[in-house]
């Protein structure tokens, strides 16, 4: 693992494979006395210039850019030395202990975030709703006293205990016509078996 210091000053330990090949074997022998310790010391160096230039969140979240740009750069250099260096991976970021601790409580405030969005946007979008159904209510005298008896069987589905509800009014008056008519049909009756006596 290479010790390597990132732009925002964080000290990460990285693991890191490079594939190479040599293309032209002339150049290789002569040109550098040993190509793979030098290309591995380039690969080296690179790693730590090009990872100091990069904040810890990129390196983290944008591996694959950082691994072409890490890999152009190597190519570039070695051409001379006739290596081909085909590809160059980041395989793991070790991150100091306080910086782990620090990265999941982002982790989890970010996520926090996210559902209290995901809640903001539920409850809008079910206000608007209640608005729809209570605009259709207000315009339906019969819908707004059905929605009632809805709720009055919801709640004593709930509840064996006792429940006082308010109710208007209006809804008992055929029950005082029908008392009446009762009351005076019983009165009549009253009478007339008193006149006949």
């Amino acid at each position: 693992p290479q010790d390597v210091i990132t732009k925002d000053n964080v000290s990460i330990q990285v693991n890191a494979v490079i594939y190479f090949r040599v293309v032209e074997p002339s150049k290789a022998v002569v040109v550098v006395q040993n190509f793979i310790f030098a290309t591995l010391q380039f690969a080296q160096t690179t790693l730590r210039s090009v990872l100091g230039q990069v904040e810890l969140d990129d390196l983290l979240s944008s591996r694959d850019k950082v691994n072409r740009e890490l890999q152009e750069i190597i190519d570039r250099h070695t051409d001379p030395w006739g290596i081909k260096v085909s590809n160059v991976e980041i395989k793991h970021v070790d991150l100091p202990k306080e910086m782990q601790r620090a990265w999941a409580k982002q982790s989890e405030a970010e996520r926090e975030r996210r559902a209290k969005i995901t809640h903001a946007e539920g409850e809008y979008q079910a206000s608007i709703k209640l608005a729809q159904a209570a605009a259709v209510i207000a315009k339906d005298p019969i819908a707004l006293q059905l929605r009632y008896l809805q709720t009055l069987n919801e709640v004593a589905a709930e509840n064996n205990s006792t429940v006082v509800f308010p109710i208007p009014i209006d809804l008992f008056k055929p029950f005082y016509k029908m008392t009446e008519v009762s009351s005076e049909a019983g009165k009549s009756s009253e009478l007339e078996t008193s006149d006949q006596v």
